[in-house]
């Protein structure tokens, strides 16, 4: 049985975005050319603490390169057009608090907090 060997790493770059990891990482194919893998890892954790990481992988070829990007490009555009950039789906977390900001009082004076209120 012959063991699948991960290609070397050329490039690699990440992005962290909340307990979703994204790795754009080039490899080299056996004739020596390039391809990008883009692997998505969520983080999942379990009741008693312990966690684990499901992934999923898209390989893409050079060939595939300009249709991918207009096709992006045309998805991505289509939903800040109709949606905007808020990101709405944060309303819907069971831990979602949404952030107050703190205004400055005109007359210049502070609120007294101790330290049992933070």
């Amino acid at each position: 049985m012959s063991e699948r060997v991960e290609q070397e790493e050329i490039f690699s770059q990440v992005l962290r975005a909340g307990r979703r990891t994204y790795f754009f990482d080039v490899r080299s194919t056996k004739a020596d050319d390039y391809y990008l893998t883009i692997t998505e890892s969520k983080k999942f954790t379990h009741d008693d603490g312990s966690f684990h990481y499901q992934k999923h992988k898209i390989y893409l070829y050079k060939e595939d390169f300009t249709d991918f990007r207009e096709m992006l490009d045309k998805a991505t555009s289509f939903i800040v057009n109709e949606k905007g950039s808020e990101v709405i789906s944060e309303r819907h977390q069971k831990d979602y608090k949404k952030e107050e900001t703190l205004e400055a009082s005109s007359t210049g004076s502070f609120t007294d907090v101790s330290f049992e209120d933070i």
